[in-house]
């Protein structure tokens, strides 16, 4: 099925694609990519910044109290995406308040450290210490310790997938859920058809992809490391129940189908939804392109259903 053509106007506007990287730092990419407004969210009934210990230093972390939610109530851990090299707090607060209107879900944003000056292990390793913290203060932030889950977009995704590894193989916190949204699986990308697909994005391409891979891990030695490249991992088994959504146009589509294959073949629960018409980063546009917002809400009923 064509791209959605609202998302392919909107798309018009957006400052940069992800696409002609190859002469630009890190820091100039971030710039670029920093300049444009983040789109104003909705309504929620309260938004409190904090610091929360991380493995080298306090992290910043902002957590939404959704409009209507019960006490206490079920919280989300959320990673942001942005290849492990761009994106922050700000750039997903439209997206954290969407989540947890419609999931009435406490969500725990988390500013996880970014390569290149902070590559692979530093933020999974972050997004495990905020995880684990809102698991030890749930009664201070007045949620529900039994009713956890861990969620993220793109390298966000990928992220929430190694938490919930690394909680089940450290005995961590129980996590309850995890809500995968196009999520980065693999770091070995010529395995995956839609690689080459969708090669040229739109927003996403494999170009793009291989420069943040390279800033995350660099010369990529940890393809087979399953914290990096959670399909790796040679057990799935005893992982929390998941939902993975991918987009038909995004060069992740493969790969996150194939982590939902191999979760659902280790015996764990798994809800999948690839999304035909839309692109990589469709959440970002929930708010401004219908088929967006629309496939956002399947997204968390899937994640509130998790939590029920």
């Amino acid at each position: 099925m064509a791209i959605d053509p609202l998302l392919l106007a909107v798309l018009d506007a957006f400052p940069m694609q992800f696409d002609d990287l190859g002469a630009m730092t890190a820091q100039d990419v971030r710039a670029v990519f920093e300049e444009r407004d983040p789109p104003l969210g909705e309504e929620v009934a309260a938004v409190e910044d904090l610091e929360v210990p991380g493995p080298d230093g306090p992290l910043p972390v902002r957590v939404y109290r959704p409009d209507g939610g019960t006490d206490p109530a079920p919280v989300v851990v959320f990673f942001h995406g942005g290849g492990w090299v761009l994106g922050s707090i700000a750039t997903h607060d439209a997206s954290c308040r969407g989540f947890a209107n419609r999931t009435g879900a406490v969500h725990v944003s988390v500013d996880y450290r970014l390569a290149p000056e902070h590559p692979y292990p530093a933020a999974p390793e972050d997004c495990y210490a905020a995880t684990c913290w809102v698991a030890d203060h749930a009664a201070d932030l007045g949620v529900d310790p039994g009713r956890l889950a861990v969620a993220g977009d793109s390298a966000g995704g990928n992220l929430a997938a190694v938490v919930c590894q690394m909680a089940r193989d450290r005995g961590g916190p129980a996590i309850a859920f995890q809500s995968l949204v196009y999520p980065v699986t693999d770091l070995d990308f010529d395995r995956w058809p839609s690689m080459e697909e969708n090669a040229d994005g739109p927003l996403l391409t494999r170009e793009g992809m291989d420069w943040f891979a390279r800033h995350y891990v660099p010369t990529l030695p940890f393809t087979d490391e399953p914290y990096a490249a959670p399909i790796r991992a040679a057990d799935l088994s005893g992982l929390p129940p998941a939902h993975v959504a991918t987009a038909g146009h995004d060069p992740l589509r493969d790969e996150g189908a194939g982590y939902a294959e191999a979760l659902a073949a280790a015996g764990v629960t798994v809800g999948y939804d690839n999304f035909e018409t839309m692109i990589h980063g469709f959440v970002g546009f929930a708010d401004v392109v219908p088929a967006a917002g629309e496939a956002r809400d399947r997204i968390a009923a899937a994640l509130a259903a998790g939590l029920a």
